[in-house]
């Protein structure tokens, strides 16, 4: 007799907290056996220490099939790969190759760096664009006017991309990214991003004199004896691009929603901006935007919080549900600018974790206290029930965000 695998909860009652279903998974069945939305079955890990163990573990491997995405049209989801066409490089691998890449990288993404290189820039185009919309007049979508090209900007001008290209390489960004999508529309956003990354290696190989981080490895990847293939090049180049403002756009405008329905924590802020570091690590805690969580494989028999994982077992981090562990954190459905938090696992925990998170707490830093000292009486234009809602990406974020003030 078959018995039927409980599906990965996916939906949610309020668009600032995680599907209802992970309260109970977390008391009573912690690590369980699931059916994900791909079709493929393994373990789903909903409290903070044990995926913190998941994560921290070498005997997990980083090379993984895809879990949230329905299979279709033949398409095996297990097969290992961001998408169908797109090579994901070094972040599906384990030691000691994805260190030896990570490495090459690392030097642009450390807290010095960022404030040296790019928070003057920062600075500069956050008052242009809350400039910009003072003069826009009312209503105001912020996602179109601040979390949108903010990220765009600040990753252009990392890695040396043209910001007129955006609206391309954010369009692909969408259906690639987009589990709701079919297989094929998903491998046109990867394969636009492919073409588009392949030219601009060839542009930055052309001219010496380019600027940016996917100059420098150009540069890098022509040295005797380099690790850096044309393939690793095209590949880095297209994390970092898709990467480097999907993920933050979707924490600006998720941000700015929990403290326009929290007035305190807005008030918080806005008397004591101080705050504004311990506020964003809370609000990265609070929302946790990788709304499917992230997956392992065991490379050996491995034994996590009592649970036997099997060699070959994919198991899944649910980090929103971690994020919310009151074993973990106190009261932790209720966002506390004044927590003593050691840690969490928004940006993943481990070798893997995100290599730009130092990029997206500058923007988060800059952008939300100057964003309601500017407008103090900012509020939703539309009510709360009606803010579309991104519930088909990868990251869980806000389409549309109408503000007046």
């Amino acid at each position: 007799m078959t018995v039927e695998l409980p599906a990965m909860p996916v939906e949610r009652e309020h668009p600032l907290d995680p599907p209802v279903e992970y309260h109970q998974l977390r008391e009573e069945q912690p690590i369980i056996r699931i059916r994900f939305p791909s079709g493929r079955t393994g373990w789903l890990v909903t409290r903070f220490e044990e995926g913190s163990q998941v994560f921290a573990d070498p005997r997990m491997s980083a090379r993984r099939p895809r879990h949230d995405i329905a299979a279709e049209d033949g398409v095996d989801p297990h097969d290992d790969g961001a998408t169908g066409v797109l090579d994901p490089g070094f972040v599906f691998m384990d030691e000691p190759d994805h260190g030896a890449y990570r490495r090459l990288l690392a030097g642009r993404f450390t807290p010095k760096s960022v404030q040296t290189r790019l928070q003057p820039y920062i600075d500069r185009i956050v008052t242009e664009h809350l400039d910009a919309i003072e003069a826009a007049g009312k209503p105001v979508d912020l996602i179109e006017h601040l979390g949108l090209p903010i990220p765009c900007l600040v990753i252009c001008e990392l890695l040396g991309v043209p910001y007129a290209d955006r609206d391309g390489f954010h369009h692909a960004t969408e259906a690639m990214m987009d589990v709701s999508k079919t297989q094929a529309e998903r491998d046109d956003g990867a394969r636009w991003l492919i073409g588009y990354i392949t030219d601009l290696v060839a542009a930055k190989r052309a001219d010496p004199s380019s600027e940016g981080l996917l100059a420098d490895l150009v540069r890098t990847a022509d040295q005797e004896d380099s690790i850096l293939t044309d393939k690793d090049l095209i590949s880095i180049g297209v994390l970092l691009l898709f990467a480097g403002h999907d993920t933050t756009m979707a924490m600006i405008g998720l941000s700015a929603l929990t403290l326009l329905t929290h007035p305190s924590q807005r008030q918080e802020l806005v008397d004591d901006p101080a705050k504004v570091g311990p506020a964003v690590e809370e609000l990265l805690r609070y929302l946790t935007i990788v709304q499917f969580g992230l997956g392992r494989v065991a490379k050996e028999d491995v034994e996590i919080g009592g649970q036997r994982i099997a060699t070959g077992d994919l198991v899944v981090v649910s980090m929103p549900a971690a994020n919310r562990d009151p074993r973990a954190f106190d009261d932790p459905d209720t966002p506390d600018f004044d927590r003593k938090m050691t840690r969490h696992l928004a940006f993943g925990y481990g070798v893997h974790q995100c290599l730009g998170q130092n990029v997206a707490r500058a923007e988060l830093r800059t952008i939300l206290p100057r964003l309601f000292e500017r407008f103090p009486g900012l509020r939703l234009a539309t009510p709360l029930d009606e803010v579309e809602m991104d519930t088909y990406g990868t990251n869980y974020g806000v389409r549309k965000l109408l503000v007046t003030w």
